[in-house]
C-alpha cells in the first residue's frame, strides 16, 4: 500500500515529542477538537467548519513510542464523504543519536483517494508547520484575515510597509537578499530561499548581530517562515521563526518584537497601512 507517510526529525526526546502529539488542539489548527486526546480508548472529533468532520478512537497507546487513532466516522464535503472512515493514523517514535525521529502514516490515505492531494497537503502543513514548532518551541504566531492569499502574499513581501522603512535590498523575489537594522541593537541579513505566490515565503538568516545579548549571532542560521492557507473563505497566516526558541537569551525581546510587527503586518493587510519602524536616515 502507498499510504501517505512523512517523517520529522527533532532534537527533543521521545517523551517531549509524545507529549506534544497528544496536545492535538495545539497543532491541528484551523478547526475545533472536542473530546480527550491523551488516553487509550479515548474518543475525539476534529471539525473544520462545514467542510470536514473526523471522529477518532485511540486504539494504541505506547508511551514515548507509538500512538494510533482509528477513524470511526468521517464527513468530507469535497470528496467521498466517508473516505477516511476505517483508516488509521499512526505516530511512531524512535530515539536517535541527536533527538527523535517521528514517522507519521495515514494508513488508507492512498493516491487513488479523491481527497488524497488535499489531505496529503493538509497533513504536511499540520505536521511540519504545526506539530514540529510545538515540539521544538520555535516562536510561532497565527492570524486570520478577510483577504485573498494573493493580497496577503503581496503584503508580506512589502517588508518596508510593516517591519522597517530602513530595509536595504529587494524583498519581493526568490534569491534576493535584504538587510534589517534597528539602531545599534540589531542587524540581520535575510536570503529569500522559498517564494511560492499565495502560499509560502521563507527567509534564511545568513548573518546577524544582536547586540543586547551575549551571543550576538543567535539569529544566524535560523529561518523565518510565512505560510498562507485558505480557511473557509478567509486566509490564515502562520508565522514561524525556526530556531527562535525559549532557551536562547533574546527570545523574550525578539518574540515580543515579532508579535508587534506581525500585528503591523495584519494591519497592513486589512487597512493598507502598517506600523513599521520609521526611517532613521536620509
Amino acid at each position: 500500500m502507498n499510504s501517505f507517510t512523512t517523517t520529522i526529525h527533532v532534537p527533543q526526546s521521545p517523551e517531549q515529542v509524545f507529549h506534544a502529539i497528544t496536545n492535538v488542539s495545539a497543532w491541528w489548527g484551523g478547526g475545533e477538537v472536542t473530546g480527550r486526546t491523551d488516553a487509550l480508548g479515548a474518543e475525539f472529533t476534529y471539525r473544520y467548519a462545514d467542510v470536514f468532520r473526523i471522529d477518532h478512537k485511540i486504539t494504541q497507546w505506547v508511551p514515548n513510542q507509538k500512538i494510533v487513532w482509528h477513524v470511526t466516522d468521517s464527513a468530507i464535503n469535497f470528496a467521498n464523504p466517508s473516505e477516511w472512515t476505517g483508516t488509521d493514523i499512526v505516530f511512531e517514535l524512535a530515539p536517535t543519536r541527536d533527538g527523535t525521529e517521528l514517522r507519521f502514516t495515514h494508513v488508507g490515505l492512498l493516491p487513488e483517494c479523491a481527497c488524497y492531494e488535499a489531505c496529503r497537503d493538509g497533513w504536511t502543513y499540520h505536521l511540519h508547520d504545526g506539530l514540529r514548532p510545538l515540539i521544538t518551541n520555535d516562536y510561532t504566531k497565527t492570524f486570520i484575515v478577510d483577504h485573498t492569499p494573493e493580497q496577503v502574499f503581496a503584503a508580506i513581501n512589502n517588508v518596508r510597509g510593516w517591519w522597517s522603512e530602513d530595509i536595504v535590498g529587494d524583498t519581493d523575489r526568490l534569491g534576493a537578499t535584504f538587510t534589517f537594522c534597528y539602531q545599534n541593537l540589531h542587524r540581520s541579513v535575510h536570503e529569500i530561499r522559498e517564494f511560492v505566490p499565495g502560499e509560502k515565503v521563507v527567509w534564511h538568516i545568513a548573518d546577524a548581530d544582536i547586540n543586547f545579548v551575549a551571543d550576538k549571532r543567535e539569529w544566524t542560521g535560523t529561518d523565518v517562515v510565512f505560510l498562507i492557507r485558505k480557511r473557509a473563505g478567509r486566509t490564515e497566516v502562520r508565522f514561524t521563526h525556526v530556531g527562535l526558541v525559549p532557551k536562547i537569551e533574546c527570545y523574550g525581546d525578539c518574540s515580543g518584537a515579532w508579535s508587534f510587527h506581525l500585528d503591523s503586518l495584519k494591519k497592513l493587510i486589512e487597512t493598507g497601512t502598517g506600523e513599521p519602524n520609521r526611517k532613521e536616515r536620509d
